[in-house]
């Protein structure tokens, strides 16, 4: 008897467009906090020299949160379904963060508030990427990406500009009121870019539905018998087998596409218990319950941490003392975290499960490891090193308080909300310009096209021509927020998506961190303080990066 596996049905645009339609709300806080965050500590009276190494929160979280979380949500399978419990969880924590920082009335409080808005946005972020794997076919997964990347680059401009929206369109006032330090338009718009996160995760979360675990073991299949890997069974034990493990024989709704209005009941089936031990075992035939008794001392400690700092803030007593309520709130996050750690389950480890994965991770992934390498460590220079650069040669100052610096660092600005926006509108031309190439030679391309106008920022010398190399980014930058992750999910395994996608992110977080830490140097001893050649360094490196495309394999290319 023949048995043919299902593979996942087609989606419509729009339901790809709800099933991303979260990352806009994610993107939107991201641009908030990273446009403004500096500017926060800066008011609050952290010192300038400090700034940087407040910020190692982006990388040291993203570092630890995503591939635990990853862990976690590739064992989840409850009646809310398998990602979107994460995506609610850090929805609201984030929102919260964002709704606070700006009435910190420390610059310690707003450290404190930007390692959980950065945690708790990795939270939401990182199973995200794995739901595009789990809800789209190898032929739409470049189209699924495409549209997360459409997303990030609305959500990036508006977050971005929305404080200068608020102040010039607006009239909100810009300037502190008497007895404040942060202005009423910041304010107000960390408190619309809290709500527009959480209602917009909500919309992903509300409007789709989710594939259990039974379906995505046979869609599997059927992408493998269709890529050749794999032939189909004849036997008739091989069909009953199929029969079996079918979601109509456990009692589960039948695999049709995700429709819009499917709310959080959607994920009721499969919860009874036999189900969920089932579902909470890997292959190795560790269960993913656990021992959770660290989390409920942890966030004791860290909320006991939290309130003396804030209490402390309010008086006049010792600096000093901050040590001690950091260190006990410290103590809580290591209690959560070691929570987290042990959710493996009886008999495992969620960290020994990492580095077991780790050590075996696919053979593209160690390839596309080589290219987000050299990347991303382009991306750092261009972030770190353009308003320097940019105010230096063309505005002809590096005095920070005077009017032709400050003219330069907003014109940054509005170029870095510029190569958003592009990226944005080239999104969807992608997914077309892979289908009659490959998605290797698309990447490849974006690539060169982003070095090269990396490099040519050092050979312009007027404002507005500054526009034409941003365009050039900004396409890059469409491409490394999509092809990069559709190669990436064709060679993974259904019930490694979410562990696999944080590892992944490894690649992302190491070499922002090696850039953080020589870029500086080489500045100054190689480059005698000249910041605009670190932004040509960038660019020579983002051409490595399209170079290094070649040696990828990409699994679903079958030309």
């Amino acid at each position: 008897m023949n048995v043919i596996y299902r593979r996942k049905p087609r989606l419509s645009f729009w339901q790809i467009w709800n099933m991303s339609f979260g990352f806009l709300g994610i993107q939107f806080g991201f641009a908030l906090q990273n446009g403004n965050v500096s500017r926060i500590f800066q008011t609050l009276g952290a010192d300038i020299d400090n700034i940087p190494i407040l910020w190692i929160a982006a990388p040291v979280t993203g570092l630890l949160v995503q591939p635990v979380i990853g862990h976690m949500s590739d064992r989840t399978w409850n009646r809310f379904g398998r990602r979107r419990p994460y995506f609610l969880t850090g929805a609201v924590f984030a929102s919260l963060a964002l709704a606070i920082i700006t009435n910190s009335p420390t610059w310690i409080f707003a450290t404190v508030m930007l390692w959980i808005m950065d945690a708790s946005i990795n939270i939401s972020m990182e199973p995200f990427r794995a739901f595009v794997g789990d809800m789209l076919s190898s032929e739409q997964r470049t189209t699924g990406f495409a549209m997360q990347s459409f997303f990030i680059g609305i959500g990036a401009v508006v977050g971005s500009f929305l404080p200068w929206m608020l102040a010039n369109w607006f009239n909100v006032p810009e300037v502190p009121a008497e007895g404040k330090l942060i202005p009423f338009n910041l304010k107000l718009s960390f408190y619309i870019g809290a709500v527009v996160l959480l209602v917009a995760v909500l919309w992903t979360i509300l409007r789709t539905k989710e594939y259990s675990p039974a379906e995505l073991e046979e869609f599997e299949k059927g992408e493998k018998v269709a890529r050749g890997e794999i032939m189909e069974e004849h036997s008739a034990q091989g069909a009953q087998e199929a029969d079996r493990r079918s979601p109509a024989a456990a009692g589960e709704h039948q695999p049709s596409p995700p429709s819009g209005g499917y709310g959080l009941q959607s994920g009721a089936q499969g919860s009874g218990l036999q189900g969920e031990q089932a579902i909470a075992t890997d292959k190795t035939g560790t269960a993913a319950g656990g021992d959770v008794n660290f989390y409920r001392p942890g966030i004791i400690w860290l909320s006991i941490g939290l309130i003396l700092t804030f209490i402390l803030s309010r008086v006049n007593l010792e600096k000093e003392l901050y040590v001690v309520t950091g260190g006990v709130a410290f103590f809580g996050l290591l209690q959560i975290l070691a929570g987290l750690l042990r959710s493996g389950g009886r008999g495992g480890n969620a960290l020994n499960s990492i580095l077991t994965d780790l050590r075996h991770m696919p053979a593209t992934m160690g390839q596309l490891a080589v290219v987000q390498f050299f990347t991303w460590f382009a991306l750092f220079s261009l972030w770190i090193y353009t308003t320097a650069a940019v105010t230096s040669q063309i505005y002809g100052t590096t005095d920070t308080v005077s009017l032709e610096y400050n003219k330069g660092a907003n014109w940054v600005g509005v170029l870095f909300g510029v190569y958003n926006g592009f990226a944005a509108v080239v999104a969807f031309l992608l997914p077309v310009l892979a289908k009659y190439t490959s998605r290797k030679i698309t990447h490849s391309i974006c690539l060169v096209i982003g070095g090269i106008s990396l490099v040519s920022i050092s050979m312009i010398h007027t404002p507005g021509m500054l526009i034409l190399p941003m365009l050039g980014i900004g396409l890059a930058w469409a491409s490394i927020l999509s092809m990069p992750y559709a190669i990436l999910t064709g060679s993974l395994p259904h019930n490694k998506m979410g562990i696999y996608m944080g590892i992944f992110n490894f690649f992302i977080v190491i070499p922002q961190i090696l850039a953080a830490s020589i870029l500086g140097s080489m500045v100054k001893h190689l480059f005698n303080g000249n910041t605009m050649l670190a932004l040509v360094t960038g660019g020579i490196s983002m051409v490595i990066a399209a170079l290094s495309v070649y040696f990828v394999k990409d699994v679903d290319d079958r030309r």
